[in-house]
């Protein structure tokens, strides 16, 4: 699979046309255990259309506040062994430990990173458009025929533990969306009563 020949800037896009299948595959989504994720994974082309896709988001004033690190079995790895280290050292609940199997099972991991600071545009802005993105990574990681999951878990929001993914002072960890092939047949979830949580106006 191949994507659409790249458009010229100020070229017209086409407009949008009725997608059965795209409803379908929004219909149907569902995240994958991120521990249940094996190979086949992506190759190194698909990843990159992967993250070209991702980043057609929704990004208020073009600032495109945020970034990839693409992460293979190897170096997670020996991460997660820092990670297991550090709750240890920091007398952290066994949990803490057992949720490093999600960090490490799947063949190809994308960290989402949010880089927004103060601007010309709100900072919350910039981090719903990092939001957007690791969603977009999602469908995008379906259009090529993969599972995935989108998890943060306790080392995205320790200061000392996100630096072991390279994330910076005054960035956030916006996801690690990890994607490969489920190994095993998804299942339906609850969903919510939309209505319930709708308003309509006139």
């Amino acid at each position: 699979m191949t994507l659409p020949d790249p458009v010229a800037l100020s070229a017209a896009l086409p407009s949008p046309t009725p997608s059965p299948e795209l409803l379908h595959r929004l219909a149907i989504r569902r995240s994958a255990p991120a521990q249940a994720l094996t190979a086949p994974g992506p190759s190194t082309a698909q990843i990159a259309d992967i993250l070209t896709l991702a980043a057609r988001t929704p990004d208020h004033g073009k600032l495109f506040p945020w970034r990839f690190v693409v992460m293979g079995p190897v170096s997670r790895g020996a991460i997660a062994e820092q990670l297991r280290a550090m709750a240890v050292a920091k007398s952290l609940p066994p949990k803490a430990t057992s949720v490093l199997a999600k960090l490490t099972a799947a063949p190809t991991t994308v960290l989402v990173i949010s880089t927004a600071a103060p601007a010309s545009k709100p900072v919350w802005e910039q981090e719903l458009s990092a939001g957007a993105v690791c969603m977009n990574l999602e469908h995008a990681a379906s259009g090529f025929g993969f599972a995935s999951s989108w998890i943060t878990d306790w080392y995205s929001y320790d200061a000392e533990a996100a630096a072991l993914f390279g994330v910076r002072e005054g960035e956030k960890v916006a996801g690690f969306i990890h994607i490969g092939t489920a190994a095993e047949p998804l299942l339906e979830r609850d969903r919510p009563n939309v209505a319930a949580l709708t308003t309509t106006l006139p």
